[in-house]
């Protein structure tokens, strides 16, 4: 998942704000907007979406519920 298609899946599939996103993700919100930004606030290094998030995404776009 690229750090594009991350704000899309916010964006259009869950109509989610990135506090909400976060929220759902189980981080926090600055970890969530490092995600879309593809960068690291603090020293603007890259920030990679992982496979994890990925499926994350796909669960909850998918209405499965946390365990």
């Amino acid at each position: 998942m690229t750090h594009e298609q991350l704000k899309l899946w916010r964006v259009e599939t869950m109509r989610y704000t990135q506090q909400q996103a976060a929220d759902a993700m189980g981080v926090r919100l600055t970890a969530y907007q490092e995600w879309e930004r593809g960068a690291r606030f603090r020293d603007n290094r890259p920030v990679e979406i992982d496979r994890r998030t990925s499926l994350a995404c796909a669960a909850l776009a998918a209405g499965i519920e946390p365990l």
